[in-house]
């Protein structure tokens, strides 16, 4: 990912979940906090709920994907947790990146909104 780095650590994940702001939809859960820097971190959580790990593995290439692909359109200096809901491991592609960009509109972090609902 060219404008972003990772979530890594357990209190990195916390300290969002903890003080940021959440939307979800059908998919997914987006949780978002400012980091005072000029890039965005990002995380991706997908539980044993969803499925076995093959199923928890794609679901996270997916977001990490439709993230990756859109980058360019979500302000800076955010970070950002992506936590896939069970409903997402039957989802394919493209409602998973409608999923992401619906949440990024909700939290207002699109900065040209493109996509039709």
């Amino acid at each position: 990912m060219k404008f972003s780095e990772s979530l890594k650590k357990n209190h990195q994940f916390q300290f969002v979940y903890r003080y940021g702001k959440s939307y979800a939809n059908k998919y997914l859960v987006m949780y978002v906090k400012e980091n005072g820097t000029d890039r965005n971190r990002i995380g991706i959580s997908v539980s044993k709920k969803v499925g076995n790990s093959v199923v928890r593995h794609r679901v996270t290439r997916l977001v990490r994907e439709s993230y990756r692909l859109h980058e360019a359109v979500f302000n800076s200096g955010l970070d950002i947790v992506i936590v896939g809901r069970p409903a997402a491991a039957g989802a394919g592609y493209l409602e998973i990146e409608k999923a992401l960009l619906h949440l990024g509109k909700l939290h207002h972090l699109i900065k040209v909104y493109f996509y039709n609902d």
